[in-house]
């Protein structure tokens, strides 16, 4: 397994060294963009870390939400992109429906990448009705790194959010990662 860290706004800066990925917030809805967006992305890009970005959904407006997203989010060969599905800041979720139209528009709107599904345990086990993670499941389980409780197959489990939010790939190497990532 290989170690990575998934950051927003709420983080200035972050150390690269010993990562080999690393998830940026770019949006979330159809207006919030990360202000640290930019200069998280070069800090991660000049860390050599196979760099990711994902957009918070909420719901309704789909197509909008991944347009917005995509305009936002850099492009880049081999960058990951990912939904963060998750109870809204007003105590709302976008609807299964909603996720997997979701998946599917970035994946359409940007067919040379890797689109995955983060969510925490209970939405995958209690919410999700489908199972469609895209292009791979990013499962949120605070427990030991690397064992998610789950049954489904994961790509990346975040096991802590404390200092900052710390995740562990299954792939072999930051290579194979690489490999993966690039379509």
């Amino acid at each position: 397994m290989i170690r990575g860290i998934d950051v927003s706004s709420h983080q200035s800066s972050f150390d690269t060294d010993g990562l080999s990925f690393v998830f940026i917030k770019a949006t979330e809805g159809r207006s919030y963009t990360n202000p640290k967006l930019a200069a998280q992305t070069k800090l991660s890009r000049d860390g050599g870390c196979v760099t990711g970005f994902y957009h918070f959904l909420w719901p309704g407006n789909i197509a909008a939400q991944a347009a917005y997203f995509l305009s936002k989010a850099p492009e880049k060969a081999g960058d990951l992109l990912a939904v963060d599905w998750e109870t809204t800041g007003d105590g709302t979720h976008a609807s299964n429906a909603d996720k997997d139209h979701f998946i599917r528009e970035v994946k359409r709107l940007r067919p040379h990448h890797r689109v995955l599904l983060y969510c925490n345990r209970d939405f995958w086990l209690n919410r999700d009705v489908t199972s469609y993670a895209g292009d791979g499941l990013w499962i949120a389980d605070y427990v030991t790194a690397g064992k998610p409780r789950i049954q489904a197959q994961w790509t990346i489990h975040q096991y802590t959010s404390t200092p900052l939010d710390k995740n562990v790939a299954d792939f072999e190497s930051k290579a194979t990662l690489k490999e993966w990532a690039t379509l």
